[in-house]
């Protein structure tokens, strides 16, 4: 049988709130809600639902950004802002972003970043 809607924590990802793992303990602290029902973990959402987090709604109404950086030596492929040569402060974007992949601090070269969870997924599996 197929399931229909998205995963709770991939939509919450998905409209650029926090990434799915940092979804998932919100879930399980009881800041989630969909509709007015409290969610657990393996909910799906549905095209008209309502999903809140701490009451504040999120909308999945972020476009997919997709950049090509040519990226310089010294920059670290890293989401952790702890890194003070993350490549997430070194292009300053305004919304959440992530590399596809990644290259090493003393490389140089093409590296693409996004917030499309799902071109990611498909192209590090293929």
């Amino acid at each position: 049988m197929q399931q229909t809607g998205t995963s709770i924590n991939k939509y919450i990802s998905e409209t650029g709130f926090c990434s799915r793992r940092e979804a998932d303990k919100l879930i399980e602290m009881g800041r989630v809600t969909i509709g007015s029902v409290e969610a657990r973990k393996g909910n799906r959402v549905m095209e008209n639902d309502i999903v809140k987090v701490d009451g504040r709604l999120t909308k999945n109404s972020t476009p997919p950004v997709y950049i090509m950086l040519n990226k310089p030596r010294g920059i670290t492929c890293t989401t952790d802002l702890k890194d003070k040569s993350n490549i997430i402060d070194f292009i300053r974007f305004k919304s959440r972003i992530f590399p596809i992949g990644r290259l090493d601090k003393p490389s140089e070269g093409l590296i693409f970043l996004t917030n499309d969870a799902d071109i990611v997924y498909k192209i590090l599996l293929a």
